[in-house]
């Protein structure tokens, strides 16, 4: 993103939006599931099963609530990843990330199936609740910021958004994706896929601080709204 530079939304018929929302969803889910299923060996990977399903629902809502209520937004997260990033830095960022999260995946799929990790069924389902709790969070991470686009730009009219889950954390939808990805391992039967999010989490630090450098500059209100809500991501620790 270039310096003072204001992005428009673009134009979209709701045909299109929800052709592309959908498509959208449903290659994510076919990524991930070639991710886990193809390690694995087989479709009998009963936890893979009930994650996706858990992945599936919650975001299938969210689409429909931003289809219903905030078609501005779900435009805007319609072009995510590294080819939709402006800047070099954050498209190495989101190629790590990206790659981080099928390794996730990946590993977790190999551990399931060899038996590297003993996790106890009880621990995996426990998991998957906090998985829910996550997107639980991110609905209310879109519901409060309309401006909550997939890559780092200063939106026409933007506003800094510092009430609810942002009088808290400046970053509280990166917040809610780490709790998400922290326990989809574990969810998942494995305790291995934890070394793959490790990466996720350096992408995701390096991109909330290299965000807040943009937004300090391009958007009006965000350094007196840095000093008043101290912590990015987890409150009292960073």
């Amino acid at each position: 993103m270039k310096d003072n530079v204001i992005i428009k939304p673009a134009t979209d018929s709701v045909f299109t939006l929800v052709l592309k929302s959908f498509a959208g969803l449903l290659f994510l889910l076919c990524v991930m599931g070639a991710a886990l299923f193809v390690p694995f060996g087989s479709f009998g990977y009963g936890l893979a099963w009930l994650y996706l399903g858990v992945f599936a629902v919650p975001v299938t809502i969210i689409t429909v609530y931003l289809l219903l209520c905030d078609r501005h937004l779900l435009k805007s997260r319609l072009a995510a990843g590294p080819v939709a990033e402006m800047r070099t830095t954050q498209k190495i960022i989101q190629s790590v990330a990206g790659l981080s999260f099928l390794g996730v995946f990946v590993v977790s799929a190999f551990d399931y199936k060899n038996n590297w990790s003993d996790v106890p069924l009880l621990f995996s389902y426990t998991a998957v609740v906090f998985c829910m709790l996550a997107f639980v969070l991110l609905f209310y991470v879109f519901k409060q910021n309309t401006f909550l686009s997939a890559t780092i730009e200063v939106h026409e009219k933007q506003q800094v958004v510092s009430t609810g889950l942002y009088g808290i954390v400046r970053h509280p939808m990166y917040m809610g994706a780490l709790v998400l990805l922290l326990f989809t391992p574990i969810a998942l039967g494995s305790y291995w896929g934890l070394f793959p999010f490790v990466f996720l989490l350096a992408a995701i630090l390096y991109r909330s601080i290299d965000e807040e450098q943009e937004l300090k500059q391009n958007l009006p209100g965000y350094n007196a709204y840095c000093k008043k809500v101290k912590y990015r991501l987890i409150p009292f620790v960073f």
